[in-house]
């Protein structure tokens, strides 16, 4: 397949994507013009923050940072389904820093946050996230010795699966786990890790058909 088909393609099948190249490049407007003509009114896009300018608002410059993160972000309109701003594992906690970055970000552009160090999973954090309204990303790591727990921050959950594959009941627990957040009226961006067999597309889509018959 043609790259400039493959977005069209995936969004006649699946509802939301995880956009992986704006963590190494900020997009341009010309590209997200053409992100949103490619799929449908309904389609998300979760947009993966520019790592550098991502880290200097946390730890360095959020009052100048920010606006540079989210300038263009505005062109998604409501296809924006939230900003995903990974902190790496060797970011151990910071409380003040957090808060000053939460008190920069435009209230208008919904945010997660996906913390890998295991310092900043507290309630100090938790509480900050829920009264900025942003997300906490859950992510489950093929080293993990369990599944993570999904807590709700902000108005949707977040998800990510980032094993090599899950067995169909697997997949059907993670169902069960989630229809509790969507019965109450909430959404859920649910993520699996890209491979190159295509497996991750096709546990999307069994994911989709377990949660609908987990409701049914």
């Amino acid at each position: 397949m043609r790259p400039d088909e493959l977005l069209a393609f995936y969004a006649g099948r699946l509802p939301a994507c995880e956009l992986n190249n704006t963590f190494y490049a900020r997009p341009t407007e010309t590209k997200i013009r053409a992100w949103v003509a490619a799929t449908p009114a309904s389609f998300r896009f979760s947009i993966k923050a520019q790592r550098g300018g991502s880290m200097r608002a946390l730890l360095q410059d959020p009052t100048g940072s920010v606006p540079w993160l989210t300038e263009s972000l505005a062109i998604f309109g409501d296809r924006l389904g939230t900003v995903l701003f990974r902190v790496p594992s060797p970011v151990a906690v910071d409380v003040e820093r957090l808060s000053a970055l939460l008190a920069a970000w435009p209230p208008d552009l919904p945010l997660t946050f996906e913390f890998q160090d295991r310092s900043w999973h507290v309630d100090e954090v938790f509480e900050r996230l829920t009264e900025s309204g942003a997300a906490l990303c859950a992510t489950d790591l093929p080293d993990d010795a369990g599944p993570p727990t999904l807590r709700l921050t902000g108005p949707f959950l977040y998800l990510r699966l980032r094993r090599d594959d899950y067995s169909a009941a697997e997949v059907e627990g993670w169902a069960r786990r989630l229809v509790p957040f969507l019965a109450s009226g909430r959404d859920a961006f649910v993520f699996f890790r890209h491979d190159e067999s295509g497996r991750a597309t096709e546990l999307a889509a069994e994911l989709r058909a377990a949660v609908d018959q987990a409701v049914a």
